[in-house]
C-alpha cells in the first residue's frame, strides 16, 4: 500500500520509507494473481432499457466466458432499478413501471452463474446539453449541491443556488470546457451530499442480492473545483483556526472581492481537504453497502497515473486501498499505444499494494485481438482481473468480438 501524504512513521526519515516502501510492493506486485480470474464486462444504460436487450446482453456475456458484469444503475443521478431517492431513467420511459432493469440482469445473470455488480456513477450527475427535468433530480432539488468552477466563483459567491439561471450558468461554462469536464458534478464536500450517496448505496445493498458495488467519476473533474460558496466556507472554517484573529479579518476582507482568497493562500491545504472529502465520501458508501450486504464487493474505477490521479483529479485511491474502502481498484487503463498501457498498470500494481486489481481495458478503441493481447499483459503484471469497456461498443461493431476475444484469452471458452 502506498502512504498518505503527510504519513510518517516516526523512524525512517519520508525519503527513506518512500524507497524502501517502492521496493517491497513491486517485489509483491510481481507475484501473480492465484485467486479466480474476474472477465468482467462494463454495461451502460443503453443496454438495459427492455428485457429484450438484457437478456441479448447476459447471453453474449456467457457464451464470451465472461463471469462479472458491471451494470450503469446509475448514470446522471437517475435510476434503473427500482429507487424512492432518484427519478427513474428516461430511457424506461416505454417500459411498464414493473420493469426493473437491475432485477431483470441478476435474474438472467444468476442463471448462467454470472456475478452482477452495481455501477454507481457519483460525481457526474447531468450532461451539460440538457439539464434533467425532473423534479425530483438532484440537480433541481438541490443546486446547491452542484461543484463550480474557479471561473465562475465569484458568480457562485452573489448567487443564491436556487435563484433562476444558477444550475444553467454552470451547464453554460460546462459546454464552453467540454474537452475537459464531462458534465455537471455533486460536490463530495458537505456532509449532505455525502449521506445521499450513502443512502443510494445503502438501498441498493437492501433492495438487490449484489455481489458487488462499483463507484465510478467518485472524482473532481479536475483541481479547477470545486469553488461553490459552500465549499469555500467549509474550507475557510478548517483553516480559520490556525490563523490570529488579524489574519483572519484579513483575508474575510479581501474575501469579499477575491472568493478564491483562502484557497489561494493554502493551496496544499485546499487539495487535502477536498482529497479528504472524496475519501470520506467512498467510506460513507462502502460502509452503507456492508452494513446492508455484508460481503459485498466494493471496488472503483480510477485513474490509473497515482500522481494525477491524487494532484489533478483529486482521487487518493491509494489511500482508500491503504485503508480497506475498496476491495479492489479497476483502473482505466485506455491508452491506445501499448508501451502506455503497459506502464498505466505496472504503476497501479505499484501503487495498489495487496488489493487485487481488476485492468480496465478500452477495448471501445482497440481491435479484439490487441484487447485478447492486453489481457494477456495485465495477467502478466499480476492482475486479479480484467474488465472491458465496454458491451454497448463492442457488441455494436462488426464481427463477434466477444467471441474473439474469449478464443484467444480465455482457455476452455467457446
Amino acid at each position: 500500500m502506498v502512504p498518505a501524504r503527510g504519513y510518517n512513521d516516526g523512524g525512517l526519515t519520508p525519503t527513506v520509507f518512500r524507497a524502501v516502501f517502492a521496493a517491497l510492493i513491486t517485489l509483491f506486485a510481481a507475484a501473480p494473481y492465484a485467486g479466480p480470474e474476474v472477465r468482467g464486462l462494463w454495461v451502460l444504460r443503453t443496454s438495459l432499457d427492455s428485457p429484450a436487450s438484457i437478456d441479448r446482453m447476459v447471453r453474449s456475456a456467457a457464451d464470451a466466458g465472461l463471469n462479472t458484469l458491471f451494470v450503469q444503475v446509475r448514470g446522471r443521478g437517475d435510476a434503473y432499478y427500482a429507487s424512492s431517492l432518484e427519478p427513474r431513467g428516461f430511457l424506461l420511459a416505454r417500459q411498464p413501471a414493473s420493469f426493473d432493469p437491475l432485477a431483470s440482469v441478476i435474474r438472467a445473470a444468476r442463471a448462467r452463474g454470472i456475478a452482477v455488480h452495481a455501477w454507481v456513477n457519483t460525481g457526474l450527475v447531468s450532461d451539460a446539453s440538457m439539464l434533467p427535468a425532473a423534479p425530483s433530480h438532484v440537480v433541481r432539488r438541490h443546486p446547491e449541491w452542484l461543484m463550480v468552477p474557479k471561473d465562475l466563483a465569484g458568480f457562485a459567491a452573489r448567487t443564491k443556488p436556487r435563484d433562476p439561471g444558477y444550475a444553467g450558468a454552470i451547464a453554460r461554462w460546462t459546454r464552453a470546457n467540454i474537452a475537459t469536464v464531462e458534465g455537471l458534478y455533486v460536490s463530495p464536500v458537505t456532509a449532505e451530499a455525502r449521506a445521499h450517496a450513502a443512502a443510494l448505496a445503502r438501498d441498493l445493498a437492501r433492495r438487490y442480492a449484489l455481489d458487488g458495488l462499483h463507484l465510478d467519476y467518485v472524482r473532481y473533474p479536475h483541481d479547477g473545483f470545486d469553488y461553490s460558496a459552500a465549499a469555500l466556507r467549509e474550507f475557510r472554517a478548517s483553516v480559520a483556526g490556525d490563523l490570529t484573529a488579524a489574519e483572519l479579518s484579513a483575508l474575510d476582507a479581501r474575501a469579499r472581492r477575491e472568493p478564491a482568497i483562502f484557497t489561494d493562500r493554502y493551496p496544499q491545504r485546499w487539495a487535502a481537504f477536498r482529497r479528504d472529502r472524496v475519501t470520506a465520501l467512498v467510506a460513507g458508501m462502502a460502509n452503507a453497502a456492508r452494513a446492508e450486504r455484508p460481503g459485498i464487493v466494493i471496488s472503483a474505477a480510477v485513474v490509473p497515473d497515482p500522481a494525477a490521479a491524487l494532484d489533478v483529479k483529486l482521487q487518493d485511491w491509494p489511500g482508500w486501498a491503504a485503508r480497506g474502502l475498496v476491495d479492489a481498484l479497476c483502473p482505466m487503463a485506455y491508452a491506445e499505444e501499448r508501451p502506455a498501457f503497459t506502464a498505466q498498470i505496472d504503476a497501479v500494481h505499484r501503487a495498489a499494494g495487496g488489493v487485487p486489481v481488476w485492468t480496465g481495458i478500452g477495448a471501445y478503441r482497440l481491435t479484439a485481438a490487441e484487447t485478447a493481447s492486453r489481457i494477456h499483459e495485465a495477467r502478466r503484471a499480476g492482475s486479479a482481473g480484467v474488465v472491458l469497456f465496454s458491451y454497448d461498443s463492442v457488441a455494436a461493431g462488426p464481427g463477434r468480438y466477444l467471441l474473439t476475444v474469449a478464443r484467444a484469452a480465455f482457455a476452455g471458452t467457446p
